[in-house]
């Protein structure tokens, strides 16, 4: 691959790495202001909120459509947040993240052409944030 090609999609790539980690920070005033125990919807709302008030572009339940082979739609994934037309970040509340959860957010990846992610866990005591690639 030419290397101004790799140089390119190496600073995207630290473009996204870097609205993860304030993505991230933002959430983690969300988590220290509620605690864990609540519901994921209503983290997912006060998530949107601050990142909206803090200048952010944030899509709430955004789906993303599923191809077969031939085109045909056969469902949509339907993605948490979507910040800035290009970071996926799904939410969960539950005690501790499993491998079904980061697969989840891998699939998201993949049929959305993005290659950084964000999975956050508001269920756990221990605030949860992982940076996911496809």
């Amino acid at each position: 691959m030419n290397s101004r090609v790799e140089r390119v999609e190496s600073r995207e790539e630290e473009e996204l790495r870097e609205l993860a980690k304030k993505v991230g920070q933002i959430a983690y005033g969300v988590h220290v202001y509620f605690g864990n125990g609540l519901l994921e919807k209503v983290y997912e709302s006060a998530l949107e909120h601050r990142l909206v008030k803090a200048g952010y572009n944030v899509e709430r339940q955004k789906p993303l459509p599923v191809y077969d082979s031939d085109g045909y739609c056969v469902g949509d994934y339907i993605v948490d947040l979507f910040v800035n037309d290009c970071l996926i970040v799904e939410l969960k509340a539950v005690k501790a993240l499993a491998p079904e959860h980061l697969a989840q957010v891998i699939n998201y990846l993949n049929i959305a052409r993005k290659p950084i992610g964000l999975i956050i866990n508001f269920g756990s005591f221990k605030f949860e944030r992982r940076t996911v690639t496809a």
